[in-house]
This record gives C-alpha cells, sequence and structure tokens, in this order.
C-alpha cells in the first residue's frame, strides 16, 4: 500500500461521516457535510499527485480512486434526494452514465483495452464536485428569472446533469468501436 491509496481509502471512509452529516439535526451538521465533502474532493487531487509525482501508481489505486469518486459523488445525489433537495431524475441521469462507462471500461478491459480517464471525464468530475459544494451550502434558494418557480439550486443541478450526459456521451462515441468488436477468442 501507497501513501497516495491510503489517502484514496480515506475518501472513502470519509463518506459514512458525510453521509451522517447530510443526515444529521444537529447545529452546524450542513457546515460539517460542506467540509467533509470538500476534504474529500481535495484527496482526489493529493491522491493523483502523490502517486504521478513518487511513482506509485498502483493497480489497485487505479481501481479504487475512481470507485471513491463515483461512491462520493452517489451518497451525495442520494443525500439530496432523500432530503427532498433534488429530484430523483438528474441523480437517476448521473447514476446511469456511471455505469455506463465503468461498463465500457470492463468491456474494454476483457479485449484487452484500457480505457483511460479522458479530459471529458476530468471535465466532469470537476463540475459534480463544484456543483455539489454549492448544493451543500444552501444558498441556491431563490428564483431565477423573477417568479418562474427555477431556482439555482435547479440550474446548478441541470448542469451538472447535462456536463455529466455530455461526457458520458462523448466517452461512447470515442470508444464505440470497443462496443462493435465482438470477442474474437470464444
Amino acid at each position: 500500500m501507497t501513501p497516495a491509496n491510503y489517502i484514496t481509502l480515506s475518501r472513502i471512509a470519509l463518506i459514512p461521516l458525510f453521509m451522517w452529516a447530510m443526515l444529521s439535526t444537529a447545529p452546524y451538521s450542513e457546515i460539517v457535510a460542506l467540509l467533509i465533502f470538500v476534504v474529500a474532493s481535495v484527496t482526489d487531487a493529493v491522491d493523483g499527485y502523490i502517486a504521478r509525482r513518487f511513482h506509485q501508481v498502483t493497480n489497485l489505486g487505479k481501481f479504487i480512486d475512481p470507485l471513491a469518486d463515483k461512491l462520493l459523488v452517489t451518497s451525495a445525489l442520494l443525500m439530496f434526494v432523500q432530503n427532498g433537495q433534488i429530484s430523483s431524475v438528474p441523480a437517476m441521469i448521473i447514476i446511469t452514465r456511471e455505469l455506463m462507462i465503468t461498463s465500457l471500461r470492463m468491456v474494454a478491459v476483457a479485449a484487452g483495452r484500457v480505457i483511460a480517464a479522458g479530459w471529458e471525464g476530468k471535465v466532469k468530475t470537476c463540475v459534480q464536485i463544484v456543483c455539489i459544494a454549492f448544493l451543500l451550502t444552501g444558498q441556491g434558494g431563490a428564483a431565477i428569472f423573477g417568479a418562474t418557480g427555477f431556482r439555482w439550486d435547479d440550474m446548478v443541478v441541470w448542469l451538472m446533469t447535462a456536463v455529466t450526459a455530455w461526457s458520458g456521451a462523448a466517452y461512447l462515441y470515442k470508444h464505440k468501436d470497443v462496443l462493435r468488436k465482438d470477442n474474437e477468442r470464444h
């Protein structure tokens, strides 16, 4: 186990604490949830930097790092849905994208190919983190365009959903050949 892997595992370990803070009615629990989410999100950049800088890239790291990202984002989405902050529709779109690309990567690996994270996925992750952090501040309840009923929270959720769907479509398009080829090792 490398230091980078321990940092990634700490991100996973923070998820139950984050969820507890999201569900808590204790004073300042919203601030605690936001701080935990921000710390967990920062570990994503730190573990990657350490792994590359000190040549500590491992297969375990390649497995748990994207898993930790998906678990953190999914836990936030589920908490928002449970708390009535967002609809289950954008949450399902985002979770579906994550499962779809993970499945695509599994098919590619079975065919002897690795699909590395592209810039689209990095943009998606950054947008998700920023949007979730904004939602955690609780400052998005003001209406946009007057009394339309469309709030800043809604705009942030649909922005995150659109960027996530776009990145998924871009991955599928870029790697469509993986899905077209049959495994010839039958």
